[in-house]
């Protein structure tokens, strides 16, 4: 299934190819990756935008109400919640990953990059990576997921919950049965506390601010990383292997 809402043509790989002259030693390597497009460099992140107020969940007797979550500033960027971001906040690196759980490519980007990231980069300190929620409207499902999800990253069950969504990707796409791909791998007391999250709509503000800053950097596929480092600004749309994930991030890490 093709995730991109709009293909880039060859002006996109162009650029692309540009960029890699400025930032690689190796610029065939970046053009070998920009088979599957890239968009134009925005510009930093918006510094101006302001938190998301939300309201705590309507019923106050169900267990799982919070009060009104609140997003952070780290680095450049702006409306972080800290519930679905990794690593340290004074790490030279962050990454922001803008993805969808129905996108086929996210779940390769998730399962085949992302953990080994997270072992080698971000528990050491080199890199925070922030997760973004971007729904596409064509996937009827991916926006149920990303509630279910951000609930469970609000009772500290992020990564357990998104790797069951992305393992069970064509299950849940065929049948609707997001609940049920989350009820497996939780116990029946997170489970409530997730479902009255996602009833009462808490979080649903924040995953509208995602998409809201998905759309300022002009994404328009998932998933598209953007990277910052020494105050430089470096998106990529696409996959991208580890291993020219980890080439990119000791370049970066390597700049004075």
């Amino acid at each position: 299934m093709n995730c991109r809402a709009i293909v880039c043509g060859s002006l996109a790989v162009a650029v692309l190819v540009g960029m890699a002259l400025l930032w690689f030693g190796t610029p065939q390597i970046l053009a070998a990756q920009s088979a599957g497009g890239a968009i134009p460099a925005p510009g930093k992140a918006s510094t101006g935008a302001k938190p998301v107020k939300s309201s705590t969940a309507a019923s106050s007797n169900r267990a799982a109400a919070l009060s009104a979550p609140q997003l952070i500033s780290v680095g450049p960027i702006t409306d972080v919640d800290v519930h679905k971001a990794l690593g340290s906040k004074t790490a030279p690196v962050i990454m922001e990953v803008f993805s969808d759980f129905q996108c086929p490519a996210c779940k390769s980007l998730y399962l085949a990059t992302n953990r080994q990231t997270m072992d080698n980069y971000v528990s050491t300190g080199k890199v925070y990576l922030v997760h973004r929620d971007f729904p596409l409207p064509m996937h009827a499902h991916s926006k149920v997921a990303a509630s279910y999800a951000r609930a469970a990253a609000h009772i500290g069950k992020v990564e357990a919950v998104e790797q069951a969504l992305f393992e069970n990707q064509e299950k849940w796409e065929a049948t609707g049965d997001v609940d049920g791909t989350v009820a497996a791998v939780l116990s029946a007391a997170e489970m409530k506390k997730v479902r009255d999250l996602v009833k009462g709509g808490t979080l649903e503000p924040l995953i509208e601010k995602d998409v809201v800053l998905g759309k300022i950097h002009n994404v328009n596929q998932t998933p598209t990383t953007v990277f910052y480092a020494k105050g430089q600004t470096y998106p990529y749309a696409g996959q991208i292997s580890y291993e020219f994930l980890k080439q990119f991030l000791d370049q970066l890490l390597a700049q004075k």
